[in-house]
């Protein structure tokens, strides 16, 4: 059936002194090249995090560790990416969209060139670190601009170039990581990233208009509590795996994450005016998005990091061919992701999601089979990747207009908590992999197969809401420059 909405049908009003967020801007001239900024600065950070996963064994033979270590480098940044997505959303709404986005990529390109340079592992970590909070910022800055510079019922259809980007981004990095790598060595990477990072920075500057931020002030202990638990949950599972960390470690990390996050949920529900009320995320449309964007991430995670190094250990591929193969499933996404957009806006959001959660379940099922099993024919891989990929096209179109559409995802910090649950996805799923490696990846994949399948059954749970109205006016002239 048909998920029905009911959209208001906003339109800018004249302009004023201050633009609020959450309001409508007005379309600018140049709005092919606002896309062109908002979409580049995706790509960019999307390739940021996953360029390292092919030639991951070059890393960490270079500076002489083993692959669990290794692994650090990339989960990194997803780990610093989720624990700060919450604040980046606060910031977004204090500093305004675009001087959020410029001070994202100044930091992102700040950790490139650290991470170009590392001589250590540590300093390695530590850069890539630095990329993932530059990277914390981007998408919530970008969907919030693209959300208030295009009307609602182009909303998927934007979300869906948005989620195209991702996938191109995705695409791009595991093949280029592992071409550039064996032709120049792994450092090469983060050097061509560099003049890539300048150049969305420099059209970023010159395009993307100029919004007003909010003066508010911050809850310190909800934004506190909630970035103190999400990171000491993040810490806990990323060092668990981690040899020589004694066990209690990650469980007491874990215990008091909980106790954190308890924290949070309590003073928000006390507080007049709280980092974010925890009554919005359990409004059913935000949490059926955050689900299934949990679901997809730690999935996509899991598979990216886990199949190029059962490509380049148990088959024995090179890290460019191995690159190759994985290009089939983010290609896959990013075509896909318009097209998904379109079908979302004509059939309604929630078939879609549960079509691709569905899917997910199977792939991941069929990779706990093949790889659980050591099998090194290359076309069952194949094609669970190619199908990974039309999975993750389906579920990230919905979730994301599912997301913009709820009245969380009217707040800076309501995208950046839903932001946030991609990443910790991500990051759980990294993790998963250095806890399975090398024995357990069968087991790995069953419980991403489990996860995907009780995403699924939230899917069609709870009751619809009308859609929250924004503000109705703009108050600011949008300026570029």
């Amino acid at each position: 059936m048909r998920e029905t909405t009911t959209e208001p049908d906003v339109t800018p009003a004249a302009p004023g002194p201050s633009t609020r967020p959450g309001s409508v801007l007005p379309l600018p001239a140049g709005r092919g090249w606002l896309l062109a900024a908002l979409l580049g600065a995706t790509v960019l950070g999307t390739i940021s995090n996953n360029i390292v996963n092919v030639p991951l064994r070059q890393i960490t033979a270079d500076f002489g560790a083993p692959v669990t270590q290794g692994v650090l480098v990339a989960s990194a940044s997803v780990l610093v990416l989720a624990v700060a997505m919450p604040l980046t959303g606060w910031i977004s709404d204090r500093l305004g969209r675009r001087r959020t986005l410029v001070l994202a990529l100044s930091v992102l390109l700040a950790g490139t060139v650290g991470a170009a340079v590392a001589p250590t592992l540590a300093l390695m970590v530590v850069s890539r670190g630095l990329q993932g909070l530059g990277c914390a910022a981007v998408p919530t800055a970008v969907m919030g601009m693209l959300a208030r510079s295009f009307p609602p019922e182009r909303r998927s259809r934007v979300m869906g170039a948005w989620g195209a980007a991702n996938g191109i981004g995705q695409a791009i990095g595991p093949p280029v990581g592992g071409l550039v790598a064996d032709a120049f060595g792994w450092r090469a990477i983060f050097g061509a990233l560099v003049p890539l990072t300048l150049g969305v920075l420099a059209l970023t500057l010159r395009v993307v208009p100029r919004d007003s931020g909010q003066p508010a002030r911050i809850d310190p202990v909800g934004a506190g509590s909630l970035t103190l638990g999400v990171a000491l949950l993040m810490t806990a599972a990323t060092a668990a795996p981690q040899p020589g960390v004694p066990v209690w470690a990650p469980v007491v990390g874990a215990v008091l994450g909980v106790c954190a996050l308890a924290v949070f949920v309590r003073t928000g529900l006390r507080r007049a005016a709280p980092f974010i009320d925890p009554r919005l995320l359990i409004e059913i449309r935000w949490l059926r998005s955050a689900t299934g964007v949990f679901v997809q991430q730690s999935s996509l995670a899991a598979v990216l990091v886990a199949v190029p190094l059962y490509l380049t250990g148990v088959t024995r591929l090179s890290a460019a061919v191995t690159g190759v193969l994985i290009f089939a499933l983010p290609l896959v996404w990013a075509v896909l992701a318009p097209v998904v957009g379109v079908l979302a806006d004509r059939v309604g959001p929630r078939p879609v999601l549960r079509t691709g959660l569905s899917l997910l379940v199977a792939v991941d099922i069929g990779l706990a089979v093949v790889l659980g099993s050591g099998a090194q024919r290359l076309v069952p891989i194949i094609a669970l990747l190619v199908s990974a990929g039309v999975g993750i096209a389906l579920v990230q179109t919905p979730a994301l207009t599912g997301a913009t559409r709820s009245p969380a995802g009217q707040k800076g910090t309501g995208l950046g908590l839903f932001n946030m649950m991609r990443f910790v996805g991500a990051a759980v799923g990294t993790a998963g992999v250095a806890a399975a490696w090398p024995d357990g990846l069968g087991w790995l994949f069953a419980g991403c197969a489990s996860v995907a399948a009780a995403g699924l059954v939230i899917s069609f749970r709870g009751r619809e809401l009308p859609d929250p109205r924004p503000a109705a006016a703009v108050d600011a002239p949008v300026r570029r420059g």
